[in-house]
């Protein structure tokens, strides 16, 4: 019996329901841009007017903008941890007890723990392919220069290309160095001691072996050439771009960096079209010290920092025409973001301020007013996230690693429990055990919650009562949004001496540093309402403000449920993970030749 030809029609019907078929179940995309410092006023989509930022503001009119999108950190390396995570860095150990709380040495031994596990390593066992364009600051190697045992690769990126650290001053000639003689105080102290007591030697005021003195002052010779010669040489040492495991450029140049780094992104997007991926392009501007392509120099009236943003907007442009050119803008949840809010001490090497803005919002990078943690958070994704719309819960950054997880059709690993999990599961123990929170030594908490029900308008509140503030590993304050009022506490345990006038510390150092010497301690805690006064400017006592006594008893009482959720791990920040190890130093030559390479061709 001949077979029969099936009528156009139904073959049209067919086919048109295959195709949709095939893009309900596809697995999405995800572009997931941070830019380095960014502050949140730099954007016209968060009210600025003298930057021009029309392909973010455009983002940001396609979808969601969240007002009040927290880092969980204030400083470049534990805040990526936290993001990649979806856990405060304490909980990793990437949160340091003293200055610098970042990592400054290509060659320390410190990073993101292996144990870890984040979005990129999930969505790579779905199935994705994943790539971190840009910079990574989390860490490199642990016994060798060639262990990787901190790489990107590591923590589930396939592609890499962009640079370990960060883009430090020493990495452009004629910007200073980032190792300022602030941070060598004690050897300058000792250099004045030394040298006072030389000329109280020979004017027979204090009497010294001659040895003794000889031998003190060889000391401060090597230790005065040891620093000057770290210096010289730390372009060549830290200041290294790396393709997948190798190393491309040492040290590298900064200009067109971020156009090579846009071109990388978007041949990454067109080979993996046809297959679900994962990008991360990590921005190294705006970062000190500033720098800008030569199509984007004297583009703003911001100096080189204004034109550093310029160039950031035109690379997201870029970004996104390249989604529609693959046809791939319906079927991507777009994220942009700042590690952090914008450095407000920085100077450059000839003195001038070069500096973003954080709009209405007190002090900056570095501390956790709220200048230095609430930051730009757009997402976006055509016919799933509704388009002009603007959240102003309390949402972090930490957020992102449920939420691209369970996208990515995975589901968040049982041994990491999420609070209201815990909760449960402590309730039913509480009446067995006295101390029912020793059991979460045993588990790993999630902090971060899925974002799409609030962004898809499911949910019109937070998951997030509770978030809490770090300074380095110093739990400093709590944010409190209660489930039956419109409020928004922030109570600081300890602050920053932040003043504009440039008088305090953190002017003084170019940094806000979390020590003794820095902070000022409050008992009670200072208590703002940020729905009421978001700027901080005007702290509640118990005389205006009637609630007073009740809210800072429930706040304390959380940051102490807190504090015992967090079990203790190794500090990736000790003394001897910070340190400088020559046997970790990435080189593609010789010692001898400074570990110097050449620019890679660039990509046609």
């Amino acid at each position: 019996m001949a077979s029969q030809t099936p009528p156009p029609l139904l073959l049209l019907l067919l086919v048109g329901w295959s195709s949709a078929s095939l893009q309900e179940t596809r697995k999405p995309n995800f572009v997931l841009m941070m830019v380095d410092d960014l502050g949140i006023g730099d954007l016209g989509c968060y009210g600025n007017t003298s930057l021009r930022t029309p392909n973010i503001d455009r983002l940001a009119l396609e979808g969601v903008r969240l007002t009040q999108h927290i880092a969980a950190a204030s400083l470049c390396t534990p805040s990526r941890a936290a993001f990649l995570t979806g856990r405060y860095p304490i909980r990793s150990g990437m949160s340091g007890s003293s200055r610098p709380g970042v990592f400054l040495f290509t060659a320390a031994s410190g990073g993101l723990p292996p144990t870890e596990l984040t979005f990129a390593k999930i969505a790579k066992q779905q199935g994705y392919q994943t790539a971190l364009i840009g910079k990574w600051h989390l860490g490199l190697n642990c016994g060798s220069s060639e262990d990787h045992c901190h790489h990107p690769h590591a923590h589930g990126f396939s592609f890499f290309f962009g640079v370990p650290l960060t883009n430090l001053r020493d990495c452009q000639p004629g910007h200073g160095t980032v190792f300022r003689i602030h941070r060598y105080l004690p050897y300058g102290t000792f250099v004045v001691v030394l040298l006072s007591a030389a000329a109280l030697h020979y004017s027979g005021a204090l009497p010294l072996r001659r040895g003794l003195l000889l031998g003190l002052l060889v000391l401060v010779l090597v230790l005065a050439g040891l620093t000057a010669g770290f210096v010289w040489t730390g372009p060549y040492l830290n200041c290294v771009l790396f393709r997948d495991r190798s190393i491309v450029e040492q040290p590298f140049r900064s200009e067109n960096l971020t156009q090579r780094m846009t071109r990388e992104a978007v041949v990454f997007m067109e080979r993996n079209a046809a297959r679900p991926f994962l990008l991360f392009f990590s921005f190294l501007q705006v970062h000190t010290a500033m720098f800008a392509s030569a199509a984007f120099r004297g583009t703003s009236r911001h100096g080189v920092y204004g034109d550093a943003v310029h160039e950031v907007d035109w690379s997201v442009g870029q970004i996104m025409q390249t989604l529609g050119r693959l046809g791939l803008r319906d079927n991507t949840l777009v994220y942009l973001s700042s590690d952090q809010g914008a450095h407000l001490e920085e100077l450059s090497a000839a003195g001038e301020v070069h500096r973003g803005s954080n709009g209405i919002y007190k002090a900056g990078k570095s501390t956790s007013w709220e200048g230095g943690i609430r930051v730009p958070g757009i997402l976006s994704w055509s016919g799933r996230i509704p388009a002009g719309v603007e959240i102003s819960e309390p949402v972090s950054n930490m957020d992102l690693f449920p939420t691209v997880v369970r996208l990515s059709g995975a589901a968040v690993p049982k041994d990491r429990w999420g609070l209201p999990e815990r909760s449960r599961t402590f309730r039913k123990v509480e009446q067995q055990h006295t101390r029912p929170e020793r059991l979460c030594l045993t588990c790993r908490v999630i902090d971060g919650h899925d974002l799409m029900d609030l962004l898809q308008g499911r949910e019109e509140r937070s998951r997030h009562e509770f978030l809490f503030h770090y300074c380095n590993s110093y739990l400093n304050a709590v944010r409190w949004h209660p489930r039956n009022s419109s409020s928004v506490w922030k109570a600081f345990f300890f602050t920053p001496n932040f003043y504009p006038e440039g008088q305090a510390a953190c002017f003084h150092t170019h940094v806000c540093f979390c020590t003794p010497d820095y902070v000022t301690h409050h008992d009670p805690p200072l208590l703002f309402d940020l729905s009421r006064d978001p700027s901080e400017s005007r702290p509640l006592t118990a005389d205006t403000e009637p609630a007073f006594r009740s809210v800072v008893a429930a706040m304390t009482e959380a940051a102490e449920s807190h504090r015992t959720s967090v079990q203790p791990v190794e500090s990736q920040f000790s003394a001897e993970k910070l340190m400088w190890k020559p046997w970790l130093q990435p080189c593609c030559s010789s010692f001898r030749q400074l570990c110097q390479c050449q620019q890679e061709p660039e990509r046609a």
